[in-house]
């Protein structure tokens, strides 16, 4: 299983950005919300975002190398037809990599979007 993050799969776009703050679901947790959608693209995509409440450059790009990896580990574990936007939120800058993952994971329990496999463990 291939576990790395091709940038081809990042969303970098305003306008696709855009597109799913609209269209999209979004369910939050403590230390980040998340934004869902079917995929507007043949496969599906994902987002990073962190605003400037977190603090200053090197806390943001933190959290978003937090969220990168998070999902890139668990990425195959989504299903393929949709589009994620993960925003990084105030608790996340002091959490480690292993409880981001919890976080990120119940959020996609909780939006239905685990493959059925998946699910069963």
């Amino acid at each position: 299983m291939k576990y790395s993050l091709q940038k081809k799969l990042i969303v970098k776009e305003n306008s696709d950005f855009q597109k799913i703050y609209r269209c999209g679901r979004s369910l939050a947790n403590k230390n980040m919300v998340m934004y869902y959608c079917k995929a507007f693209h043949p496969s599906h995509k994902v987002a990073f975002a962190a605003g400037k409440k977190l603090g200053n450059a090197v806390t943001r790009n933190r959290v978003k190398r937090l969220l990168r990896e998070v999902y890139r580990l668990h990425r195959h574990e989504i299903k393929d037809d949709y589009c994620l936007l993960l925003v990084g939120r105030a608790a996340a800058v002091d959490l480690k990599s292993t409880a981001l993952e919890k976080s990120f994971y119940s959020l996609c329990k909780r939006a239905n979007i685990l493959k059925k496999e998946v699910e069963k463990k």
